[in-house]
């Protein structure tokens, strides 16, 4: 342990008493730590650390070999990437949805993104699981996935994983982040379920808590990927959008009637990124080409493009 990691504890052990308040834990969160040791290392500078003296900070792997990992069973027809088959029917559409969004990134800050739709079952579940398997395809990238439906959760679902503990369980404090995270057989792909559920769903979302969590996680993700409850029905999409960088809305193609739609859109305002289309009978022509030349859609897949 560095010697900035003992004074830090022996300072706030002291003021602690000296303000007649119970003394830090022993084990102070990790995360906290090293914002404090980075920070004071920042500050002493050369005359008061030598070039060769350590700092204790603990890296996103060292962090993440405390989440837990499980055997997910995904289902092959709808989680593309999870096929060996190159040519699914949708792969590129989320491909093409992948370089949007790094684009969108050139222009403002964007790595935690909320996905939601005006109605449910129009397939944001769906975009959110598949748009997290696409983007763990470029090498290095990791991505959390989080479960915010805690009305009517389905990512898990989705990707054949365990139920919690989870998001909720976080909210009510009663487990650590690390607790809630884990890992399945894709390599840089996590997430956080929805967890056990809840009364209040709309108060555990609002609560800085949620906050908090997307903040202390953010520098350990390239990417986090948040599912919420459709925008129309209920106020939760709209209080999650305030914590995210950007939102995505799945519409269903002959579906979404176009006034809910509307309404969904204007909610978000100037943090709306895209829409996607979802369910779409006809692919452009050049998607067309793209699967006649390398190979025919598998009739599970779900077509969809980003306005």
């Amino acid at each position: 342990m560095s010697r900035i990691h003992e004074a830090l504890k022996k300072a706030e052990q002291e003021r602690a008493t000296s303000d007649n308040a119970p003394q830090i834990s022993p084990d102070p969160d990790p995360i906290a730590l090293d914002a404090r040791v980075n920070s004071a290392a920042t500050s002493a500078g050369s005359s008061h650390m030598s070039a060769a003296a350590p700092v204790a900070v603990m890296t996103g792997d060292a962090l993440l070999d405390r989440t837990r990992r499980t055997n997910w069973k995904p289902d092959p027809k709808t989680m593309l990437f999870f096929n060996s088959d190159e040519h699914i029917y949708g792969m590129e559409e989320f491909r093409t949805l992948r370089s949007r969004l790094y684009q969108a990134r050139e222009k403002h800050p964007l790595s935690k993104v909320l996905v939601t739709s005006p109605l449910p079952k129009e397939g944001k579940s769906f975009v959110t699981a598949n748009l997290g398997q696409v983007l763990v395809q470029q090498q290095g990238k990791r991505v959390l996935l989080v479960d915010a439906d805690l009305r009517n959760p389905h990512l898990h679902l989705t990707l054949g994983a365990e139920p919690g503990p989870g998001l909720s369980d976080y909210l009510r404090s009663e487990t650590d982040e690390f607790s809630v995270i884990q890992g399945g057989p894709m390599e840089n792909l996590f997430l956080i379920p929805a967890g056990s559920k809840n009364e209040n769903p709309a108060e555990l979302v609002a609560s800085g808590r949620m906050n908090t969590l997307l903040n202390r996680l953010q520098p350990l993700f390239d990417w986090i990927i948040v599912d919420s409850p459709p925008a129309a029905a209920v106020s939760d999409a709209a209080l999650i959008a305030n914590y995210c960088d950007g939102v995505l809305l799945v519409v269903r193609s002959n579906a979404t009637p176009f006034d809910i739609a509307q309404r969904a859109r204007q909610e978000f305002g100037d943090n709306l990124i895209g829409v996607v289309l979802n369910g779409i009978s006809t692919l452009p022509e050049y998607s067309q080409y793209y699967y006649n030349a390398y190979g025919k859609p598998n009739g599970h897949g779900q077509a969809m493009k980003m306005k």
